[in-house]
């Protein structure tokens, strides 16, 4: 597995595009914005997109997507349905994190807790964690030991749960469920920041741990 990290959009959002070595083809994760870069790397390495997975509807995390979906002809995937009003509201959101605006535009496929999605000979797990917006989804690779989480866990953080929806309770449940669970070994690969490892966050994760949130 390939995984390119392009820091995209002011708020330096993680997108990742994730690439199936043997057959050359990939998937966009999260396309926050700054188009051209996406594109370019995918020329860059050889890649052939084949789709757009998302793991929520913040406009940091979808701002490309609709635009690399018309360039190359594929579909948006993910995240849960819960998630519809984040995508109704997508030029409300352009207007109020300073964005230029953007038409509401929504996923050809809904993902949900326990489905399975594909790029070349990956496989990923859908983890439906409500919490930081309430259909949030991660994507888990168990092979390759690592997680894609989106906005629900940093390298010593959490998500903010004060956007509309949001809550912390639930996030904390959500975190605890489905991504402490996993091995320690596992790499978090979150949508802002540096990654982590699940063991490291069961260490020194305020927020887990409690004496923060």
């Amino acid at each position: 597995m390939q995984i390119i990290t392009i820091p995209v959009t002011p708020f330096a959002q993680n997108c990742r595009i994730i690439a199936c070595e043997h057959t050359r083809l990939a998937v966009v994760v999260d396309p926050g914005g700054d188009c051209e870069k996406i594109t370019a790397k995918l020329t860059e390495h050889g890649l052939t997109l084949t789709a757009i997975w998302l793991t929520h509807g913040h406009l940091d995390h979808v701002g490309a997507a609709e635009q690399l979906r018309q360039q190359f002809n594929v579909n948006i995937i993910g995240p849960q349905q819960d998630e519809h009003f984040w995508f109704e509201n997508l030029p409300m959101q352009a207007q109020m994190f300073g964005f230029a605006p953007v038409t509401a535009f929504y996923p050809d496929q809904w993902l949900a807790h326990g489905d399975e999605i594909t790029v070349g000979e990956l496989r990923f797990s859908v983890r439906h964690c409500p919490g930081h917006t309430p259909g949030h989804v991660v994507f888990y690779q168990s092979q390759q030991q690592c997680v894609i989480v989106g906005d629900v866990i940093f390298n010593g953080s959490i998500g903010r749960t004060d956007f509309p929806k949001g809550n912390s309770e639930q996030l904390i449940a959500s975190i605890n469920s489905q991504i402490l669970t996993l091995p320690d070994n596992t790499r978090i690969l979150a949508g802002h920041g540096s990654d982590t490892t699940v063991g490291h966050e069961k260490q020194t994760n305020p927020f887990i741990s409690g004496r923060y949130g």
